[in-house]
Order: C-alpha cells, then sequence, then structure tokens
C-alpha cells in the first residue's frame, strides 16, 4: 500500500505515581544526560526529568517490528513507482486489481498499518503519562514532538516519497491526538469507535482510519489495558477467534466485491483489513506466551525498537534496488516484492541488532528525542 505507517521506539511499563512508560512515538530512557545547549536551557528548566524510565514492553517492540516487515512489503511496489501524484486519502487498493490478488491484497495491504496506528497511539498515552510524570508541561513536550515528525516527515516526502505516513501521522497527531488528552477516557473510546466506523460504512479505506485508530489506542492506555498486556493468555485468544472470525467473511466478501468491480470493495477492504491487523496482533501475543518469545523478540524486537530509521531508510534502500532492477513495477510480480523487501530486512536486521548493542537507540530516534527535550541525551550504552 501506499501509506503504511509507523510509530516510533520506546516503550515502558507504566505504574501509577512512577515515571511511567515511553510508547512508540516516545521517548528513550536515560534523560539525565549531559547539560543542555544554552538554547535549551530555558526548556529544559521546566522539563528536567524527575525519575529514570521504566523496563520497556517487550511484545510492543515486537509487534511493531512485525508490522514493520509488512509494512514495507505492502510499500515496495509504491515506493519505486516514485509517482508522488497520490493523494493522502487515496484508497490504498481499488476493485479490479489483479496482482497478486490472493496474495498481497488479502494478507499484505492494509494489514499492517492499522497495527501501527494502534501502536502510535498507544505511545502517545504512554508518553503523556510519563512526561507528566517529569515535566511541569508535558503537553508543550508532545506537540513540539509531533512538529518535529511533521518536519521529518515532509523531508521525507518531498525528497523521496510522495506516500510518507509521517506527516499523516503528525497532522492528525495534532488535530486529534493532542486535543483529546483533554477529554476523559470514555469519551475517547466512544470518538475511537465512531471514528473506525465510519470509514468503511462510507466506503473509504487507508488514511481515514487513523484517527479512529489512534483514539482506540490511546483509550486501551488510559483504561490500562497496555499494563497487562504481557499478563494474558485468555483476552489475546478470546479476541484472536473473534477477529478470525469476522475476518474470513470479510476476505470472502473482498474478493467477491473485488471480482466483480462493486462499488463496496472498499467497505470490504477495510474492515477485512481491521479485523485482519487485529488476528494478526492476538497471534504474536499468544505466540509471546510461549517458547518461542526469544525467537520473536529476537528477530523483531531489534526493528520494532529502531521503527523510525528503519522505515526512512527503506525508502533509500528500495529507490536503490528499482534503479538496479529497472523496468516499470507493475510489471514486477509479488516475488519480486518479497524478495526486494526480503533483501531489505536482512541488511536492516543484523545493523539494527548490532547498533543497539552498543546504543540506547536507533539514530533518527535518538534525533528525535533530543529535539523534543531541546536537551542532548546519551546515546551510547554505559560500559
Amino acid at each position: 500500500m501506499s501509506r503504511e505507517g509507523l510509530p516510533s521506539a520506546r516503550q515502558v511499563r507504566h505504574q501509577p505515581g512512577s515515571s511511567g512508560p515511553d510508547g512508540p512515538a516516545a521517548l528513550s530512557s536515560g534523560l539525565s544526560g549531559p547539560a543542555p545547549s544554552p538554547v535549551g536551557r530555558h526548556f529544559a528548566a521546566a522539563e528536567e526529568p524527575r525519575s529514570a524510565a521504566r523496563p520497556r514492553i517487550a511484545a510492543l517492540d515486537v509487534i511493531r517490528g512485525f508490522a514493520l516487515c509488512g509494512i514495507l512489503l505492502a510499500n515496495v511496489k509504491p515506493i519505486a513507482h516514485m509517482a508522488g501524484t497520490g493523494s493522502a486519502a487515496q484508497p490504498v487498493v481499488t476493485a479490479g486489481q489483479n496482482d497478486a490478488w490472493l496474495g498481497l491484497s488479502l494478507f499484505v495491504d492494509q494489514r499492517f498499518f492499522p497495527i501501527f496506528s494502534l501502536l502510535f497511539g498507544i505511545g502517545f498515552s504512554l508518553l503523556l503519562d510519563s512526561a507528566q510524570a517529569r515535566v511541569t508541561r508535558p503537553r508543550l513536550l508532545l506537540l513540539r514532538r509531533l512538529l518535529v515528525l511533521l518536519a521529518m516527515g515532509s523531508a521525507h516526502m518531498f525528497l523521496l516519497w510522495r506516500g510518507d505516513i509521517l506527516t499523516v501521522y503528525a497532522v492528525v497527531g495534532l488535530l486529534v491526538l493532542l486535543p483529546s488528552t483533554w477529554l476523559p477516557r470514555w469519551a475517547v473510546a466512544g470518538l475511537a469507535a465512531v471514528l473506525i466506523a465510519l470509514p468503511p460504512i462510507f466506503g473509504s479505506n487507508g488514511v481515514p482510519l487513523v484517527p479512529g485508530l489512534f483514539l482506540l489506542g490511546s483509550a486501551l492506555t488510559r483504561y490500562g489495558v497496555i499494563d497487562r498486556i504481557e499478563r494474558s493468555t485468555r483476552v489475546p485468544a478470546a479476541l484472536g477467534l473473534v477477529f478470525a472470525a469476522g475476518a474470513v467473511p470479510a476476505l470472502w466478501l473482498q474478493i467477491e466485491a473485488g471480482a466483480a468491480g462493486a462499488d463496496d470493495f472498499s467497505s470490504w477492504f477495510a474492515l477485512a483489513g481491521l479485523l485482519t491487523a487485529g488476528a494478526y496482533t492476538c497471534a504474536l501475543l499468544l505466540l509471546l506466551r510461549t517458547p518461542l518469545r526469544p525467537v520473536l523478540q529476537g528477530v523483531f524486537a531489534p526493528l520494532g525498537r529502531m521503527a523510525l530509521t528503519n522505515y526512512l531508510s527503506a525508502t533509500v534502500l528500495v529507490l536503490v534496488a528499482a534503479r538496479l532492477i529497472g523496468g516499470s513495477p507493475d510489471g514486477w510480480s509479488s516475488a519480486t516484492a518479497l524478495l526486494i523487501a526480503g533483501a531489505v530486512l536482512v541488511l536492516q536486521w543484523p545493523v539494527s541488532a548490532l547498533w543497539l548493542r552498543r546504543y540506547r537507540q536507533g539514530p533518527l530516534e535518538w534525533l528525535w528525542r533530543w529535539a523534543t527535550w531541546v536537551s542532548r541525551p546519551p546515546l551510547r550504552r554505559a560500559a
């Protein structure tokens, strides 16, 4: 798809009254760092950390890394096109597309970006909890963080690829997510339900779902669900069955509507995407309760912890691959897209894993955090 998105990197467990978590759109640990520069001293005086960050929520890193892999596969051909003419609200897939209809369209396209949008909302609320325990003006910090994200996304969009999602995340964060922090949690949950339901009802998919997914992630955090995400087996098992049971008929109706060129294709496509994303997430949470947990953490967590760096660097790598392969991406098979995505991940995974052995977070995550706090944080791990 053309606008698969991501949040970024730090996720920590929150306890009331503690320093709380830093989420996918949040900060890293180790906030004490060197003294701020003269330019940032005014901000640092009001935003001096009051306590150390708590441990990461490993499940969120794994889920984010897994979703990053699917997003890359969905984005290979759109990035290679470099057309730069698509609207931000353009449907990800339209009826009549025949490229790997029973492959990418069913199991990849719009199956992973809902996970990232949800994680962004989760991370935003986790970061708000963390910032409230550390600074006197937490919403100012969040505002600055979103503005920096907007700047990074704009550079990515105008210099490399018009399908960038960071600009969308930043704008929706400014217009929807940040104002929602003044609302009670029941209102946020209600708005999330409405905003998620409306796009499929009106035949939209893709970006129009982002506001509702942001708010859903925020509501889950504010109701304490994320604090218990790694403690439960029954809840993800039950929800996974519900999502899977709903996804099967929705996928079938998507196929039927697409084959017939029906007007309701986008509605079924959006619904199938949401249900499949939910099933993927629940399946991962269940697998993390099995002996496969170390394997999943080893494979996906490094990618997830450096999601921002990997998302942006993937654009460059795909463009290089497209230049080497040549020809129109329209003529590429799904196997070609899969090979390109696999090659990018084969490069990114070892780099991420090795980098995180020496450094606290990815290079772009570190710069984002520096700009957020207006104070240079430590990068290297303690010896």
